[in-house]
This record gives C-alpha cells, structure tokens and sequence, in this order.
C-alpha cells in the first residue's frame, strides 16, 4: 500500500476539509460506473477510500502519522487491511457524498452489481464497559448477543422444507433492472434492483412457516472479545462475519463493539498519563518526606522534596497506562496539595506561633521548582515564550 497521504494528494498537514476534496475527486475519477467496470479501477477506488477513511478520522491520522499502515493494523476498529473491501468503499463514498449531485443515483447499485443473491446481514452494536485497571492490562470479554441465525426448519433458504428457491421470472435471475435516467453527463442507462425479487434474484413460492419466508430466527450466542491494553472511549473494535445472518442464506454481517472506559476518581486521564493529587502537611512540604499515593495498579511511593511549593507536580514516569499496541506507559502525574489545618490543637498553635515569630516573609511571587512564578506561566501560556 503506497503512502495514504501520496495516494490522496495531498500533503501530510492537509486539512481535514482538504483530504475531504481530495477524495472526493479520485473517488469519481475512478469509481467502476466511470471506467466501465475497470478491475483496476475498482481497485484504486477501495485503496483511495481506505487512505481517506483513515486520514478523516484525528485519532487513526495521529496513529497513521506515527506508526504507519502497520500500527493501525493493531489498532481497533481500523483493521482494514484485514477486511476492507468494494462494499465497504461504496458505503462510505455513500455516506459522505450520497447526497450530493445525483451520486447517489448514479452510484447507489455498484455495490450490488454482479451480486444477485442473499444479501448480507445487518451489522450489530454493543457496548463493554472498562475501568483503568483493565485498560491498563487488556481484558477478555465474553458477551451474550442476540443475533439472527438460520432457520433450523428450512436451512436458511426461507422455503417450507428447505425447497430451493426458483429463479425470479422479471429479471430472470439477474436480481437488476435497467431503467433510463437523467444523471451528471446526460441520458443514461442505471441500473437498480429488481423490484419483484428485491435484488436477490430467486422468489419463493412457499414461505417456510417458522421464519416467515425469512431464512433466519432470533437467538443468543456467546461472543468473545479481546480488549487490548491503552484503549480509549474513542476506540472500537470490529468483528467481522459475527453479526446478524442474512435474509435466505445472506453472508453475516460484523459486531461493532463500542468501548466505554469509566471515570476513576482518583485520576484524570491524557492519554497514557495520569494525573493525581497528593496532600500533604506543611511541615511534609517544608521538610520534605517520602509519601505514598495510589496508583492505577497499586501504590507508589513518591518522594516530596524540601521546600517544595502547592501545586508542583512530580512525574513519577511509567506509572501510567500503555500506549496502545505497545509496550512502553505513560506517566503518574503528581500534584502536591499543601494542606493547612483549620482545626488547631493546643500544642499544634503554640509550635506554628513560634514559627511565625522566626520566619520570613513571603515573597511578592512564590517560584516554582523551575524559578519560574505564577504570572511568567501565564504569560508564558498566552504569548508561547
């Protein structure tokens, strides 16, 4: 597969409105209905799609930009070069550009052209949710779904006891009509489904009772999913021919499997790092101490140095969670909270009395560890010095 960026184009900071015109462009110069059914055509047309699909998409661009066609084969729900073909090219051309000008006329039947016969089943959707712990170490799930199968009483081909069924008398088996048509360049000839046969090509005089003619019947099965470790709730994963068995014999269609990973309160994620808090008491804060916080795979221990300000924050690198598809993790973002008690023992007062006597004042700008104040972040925030 040739740079998706060069199969495009376009250049590698090309704006997602860009990729989208760019597409849009080859996409007609070679979809199959302009080139006379040009195998190779058809070709360039599933390989300019799939680089588009990806490329519109921030998250598989960022993995694209960085990995390359091999990091998004482990990535969920973008393993297209295990299963990304003409069908899924038409449907997304489709869903991006079905209303625009008569496309949609013009173009809505290529997909089935040639395919007379069962259609595929409709695809499903569900939901696993995650905590940062099975993010941190991938999970296997096994799920119950339910799915339509074969009927068991007809074998699938919707006739009572399995009959064949006979080919449709209107299209003669073709499953497609011809019909006139005014498109983009003029008078032509496109071709649809048949409307007796409903594309399919066969008819069936004598439903079978138990599926109503459909070839299929409602049941659960289990399903297994592995979840790699660094998901995201942006990421899917895709299984493929496990979905909903066609009307009369149609191929299955796909699971989509949508990844919701649950808020912890102890951290707030970026990524693969994590950020938390640790309090701790002024003298911990003036004297330094080592302390200990959680962690996402349990605690670790965090040395706060002498004179160390409210609000600094220790990396603690490796303590995060992995990066997707890969081995190395983040980092433990440590924010130290200086706590200041408002209740008061007797002897607590006498001791900070004493320390007031004896200790300096503040100054006008209290530095972090790095020298730098307050204000020279925030002007270093807006002005990008």
């Amino acid at each position: 597969m040739a740079d998706y960026y060069q199969l495009l184009g376009v250049g590698r900071d090309a704006s997602s409105e860009e990729i989208k015109k760019a597409y849009r462009k080859l996409a007609l110069k070679y979809h199959p209905d302009r080139n006379d059914g040009s195998k190779e055509a058809e070709e360039r047309f599933k390989e300019v799609t799939q680089a588009y699909e990806v490329l519109r998409d921030d998250q598989k661009r960022q993995v694209y930009d960085r990995y390359g066609e091999q990091g998004l084969r482990g990535q969920p729900g973008a393993g297209y070069a295990q299963g990304f073909d003409f069908s899924d090219a038409i449907e997304v051309f489709m869903r991006d550009f079905g209303g625009f000008g008569g496309f949609g006329d013009l173009f809505q039947q290529r997909g089935r052209r040639g395919r007379a016969g069962p259609r595929k089943g409709q695809s499903l959707k569900v939901r696993i949710p995650l905590t940062l712990g099975e993010v941190l170490t991938g999970v296997t799930r096994t799920l119950k779904v339910g799915v339509l199968d074969p009927c068991d009483d007809c074998g699938g081909t919707g006739a009572e006891g399995g009959a064949a069924p006979a080919a449709c008398g209107q299209c003669g088996g073709t499953g497609e009509e011809r019909v006139q048509m005014q498109g983009l360049m003029g008078r032509m000839v496109a071709v649809q489904p048949c409307r007796r046969c409903g594309g399919e090509g066969r008819v069936i005089e004598q439903p079978c009772r138990t599926c109503s003619g459909e070839g299929r019947v409602r049941t659960r099965r289990e399903v297994t999913v592995e979840v790699p470790p660094g998901v995201t709730s942006e990421n899917y994963i895709t299984l493929r021919g496990e979905g909903n068995v066609g009307s009369r014999g149609g191929p299955r269609g796909d699971i989509l499997v949508l990844l919701e990973v649950e808020d912890d309160p102890r951290f707030v994620r970026d990524g693969s790092h994590l950020l938390t808090e640790a309090p701790v008491t002024f003298a911990q804060a003036a004297l330094g101490d080592d302390v200990e916080v959680e962690g996402v795979d349990g605690p670790v221990d965090v040395k706060i140095p002498a004179g160390i300000q409210s609000g600094t924050v220790i990396r603690v690198r490796g303590r995060g969670l992995p990066e997707l598809q890969q081995s190395v993790r983040g980092d433990l973002m440590v924010r130290v909270a200086v706590y200041t008690p408002r209740d008061l023992t007797g002897p607590q007062r006498e001791a900070l009395e004493r320390l007031r006597s004896v200790e300096s004042a503040a100054p006008d700008e209290i530095p972090q560890d790095d020298g730098r104040g307050f204000w020279s972040r925030v002007k270093e925030a807006f002005t990008g010095g």
